[in-house]
C-alpha cells in the first residue's frame, strides 16, 4: 500500500513541475517570405531617423530602409503597416554573464568565473546557456544581443557575442571570442578598520606581485612558439596580430592609466575599456590611444561623498563630446538590472546627449565596440534584420513597450514568465470591485 501511495505521489510531483516552472520560448523559425514595414518611425540606430520609413527584409537580411512605399519588388512581400509606430535596431549589451548565470547562490547554476588568477583558455561560448529564463525577460525590453563575458582572476578568458534566440549556443553564437578580458588589480583597496569600525582605503600589498604576475604573462605570451602546449599562452596569441581585442576592466584614473601603458608596451592595438568610472580625467590618455569606453556607472552611486549626485549620469554626454567612442554597459549592476540597459541610455538623454546620440550607445558604439558593426547595430541594407517595434520611445520606461522583435528575419516569441504571471494574476483580480 505504501508503495503505491509513494507512486501515486511521484507521479503527481511529475505533472506539477510544468506549472512552476518558467516559460523559456521556443526559438523562432527562419523567415518564411519577404516583409516590408510601412509607414513606421525608423531609428537608425547612427543618429538619424526616417519618418513614415519603410523596412523590407528577407531571408534574415535587410534589403531597403527609406520611403518609397511603391517599389515594384514589394508586390510579393508581406505588408506590414505600422501606423506610426517605432522600429528600432535591437539594443546590443555588452560585458554581462547573461547565459552563464541563472541563481547567484546555487553553484550549480553558477558558471561565470573559473579558479585562479590566469584564464586565458577560458572561452563563455561553449558555457552559454539558451534556455536561460532571464534572457527572455531582456528581450522584452529590446536587448537582442549580448556580449558574454566570464570573470574571476586577472585573466577572465574570451567573450563570444549571441544573438538572444537559438536552440544552442551555436545557433545563437554571432562572433566567437571576439575579446580577451582583464581585471586590472586595484592600487587601492577600501576595507574596514577593525579598531574603529570605518571603512578606509589602503594601500594593495600585492599589487607589486600581481603586476609582475601579468609582465611575466604577457612576456612569455608574445614570445610564444606553440611548444610545449600551453592553452593560456595559446589563447593569448590574437592580442598581439591584431585579430583579438583586449578588454581592461577598470575604473580608477591611475589604474586607467598604468593599464593603457601595459597593454601598449605589448604591443596591442586594440583596447576597450570597460567601467571606466573616472575616464572623464584620462580623457587626454584615452583620444590619443584610440580607447574606446564601455561606461557602466550610469545608475551608480556618486564614486565620492562630494560629488553632484547626477555625477555619473552627465558622463556619457562629456565623455562623447571629448571625442570618444562611448557604448554604455551594465556589467557593475545586477544581472538582473541590466535588462535595463535602454533606460541607462535614456537616463544619459536627460543629461546632456540628444535621445538619438544615446541610442547609438547602446545600438551601433557597442556593436562596433564588439567588431559586430558588420552585422548588426544599424538599420541599413545588407546587416541583418535584428530589430524590434515599439509603441514609443524605447529609451523611457513608460513608452518602451515590444509589439514585435525580430532575430535576423525571425520573429521571436515575446511571451515570457513575466507575461504569463501577468495575465494569470489579471485574469484573478481584474473582476474584483476596487477598495474604497
Amino acid at each position: 500500500m505504501r508503495n503505491i501511495s509513494m507512486i501515486v505521489l511521484a507521479s503527481l510531483l511529475v505533472t506539477a513541475i510544468p506549472v512552476t516552472m518558467a516559460w523559456v520560448p521556443t526559438p523562432a523559425p527562419d523567415q518564411a517570405e519577404p516583409i516590408a514595414i510601412t509607414n513606421a518611425t525608423i531609428h537608425i540606430g547612427d543618429g538619424s531617423v526616417i519618418n513614415n520609413g519603410v523596412l523590407a527584409f528577407d531571408q534574415g537580411v535587410i534589403t531597403y530602409v527609406g520611403t518609397d512605399a511603391n517599389r515594384p519588388e514589394f508586390f510579393n512581400h508581406q505588408l506590414i503597416n505600422l501606423q506610426g509606430l517605432h522600429i528600432y535596431p535591437g539594443f546590443v549589451l555588452p560585458n554581462t554573464s547573461l547565459g552563464l548565470l541563472e541563481i547567484a547562490n546555487l553553484r550549480a547554476t553558477d558558471d561565470v568565473a573559473e579558479t585562479g588568477d590566469i584564464n586565458a583558455s577560458v572561452r563563455s561560448a561553449i558555457a552559454y546557456n539558451t534556455d536561460s529564463e532571464l534572457i527572455p525577460t531582456f528581450r522584452f525590453n529590446g536587448i537582442l544581443t549580448a556580449g558574454v563575458t566570464p570573470d574571476g582572476g586577472m585573466i577572465s578568458g574570451r567573450s563570444s557575442v549571441f544573438k538572444l534566440d537559438g536552440w544552442n549556443w551555436e545557433d545563437s553564437l554571432l562572433k566567437a571570442d571576439a575579446a580577451m578580458h582583464m581585471n586590472w588589480p586595484d592600487r587601492i583597496r577600501r576595507q574596514r578598520n577593525e579598531t574603529t569600525g570605518v571603512f578606509e582605503n589602503t594601500d594593495n600589498p600585492d599589487y607589486p606581485y600581481m603586476i609582475q604576475m601579468l609582465n611575466s604573462l604577457f612576456q612569455d605570451a608574445r614570445t610564444y612558439n606553440g611548444s610545449p602546449l600551453n592553452l593560456n599562452l595559446q589563447a593569448m596569441q590574437p592580442l598581439f596580430t591584431g585579430e583579438s581585442k583586449l578588454f581592461i576592466h577598470a575604473n580608477d584614473a591611475r589604474d586607467i592609466i598604468a593599464s593603457v601603458q601595459f597593454a601598449r608596451s605589448y604591443g596591442v592595438s586594440e583596447i576597450v575599456l570597460v567601467g571606466g568610472r573616472d575616464a572623464l580625467k584620462v580623457k587626454d590618455l584615452l583620444i590619443a590611444e584610440s580607447v574606446a569606453v564601455i561606461y557602466e556607472s550610469v545608475h551608480a552611486l556618486p564614486a565620492q561623498e562630494w560629488f553632484d549626485v547626477d555625477e555619473q549620469f552627465k558622463v556619457p554626454f562629456q565623455l562623447h563630446e571629448a571625442g570618444i567612442l562611448v557604448g554604455i554597459g551594465g556589467g557593475e549592476t545586477a544581472l538582473d538590472s541590466q535588462r535595463n540597459l535602454p533606460f541607462f541610455a535614456g537616463t544619459a538623454a536627460g543629461y546632456g546627449l540628444d535621445r538619438e546620440t544615446a541610442l547609438s550607445m547602446i545600438t551601433s558604439h557597442n556593436a562596433e565596440i564588439l567588431g559586430v558593426a558588420d552585422r548588426i547595430g544599424t538599420l541599413v541594407s545588407g546587416k541583418d534584420a535584428t530589430f524590434f517595434i515599439s509603441s514609443g520611445d524605447a529609451l523611457d520606461m513608460r513608452t518602451n513597450q515590444l509589439q514585435e522583435a525580430f532575430i535576423q528575419g525571425r520573429m521571436i516569441d515575446l511571451f515570457g514568465n513575466q507575461q504569463a504571471l501577468y495575465q494569470r494574476f489579471l485574469e484573478r483580480y481584474s473582476t474584483l470591485p476596487m477598495e474604497q
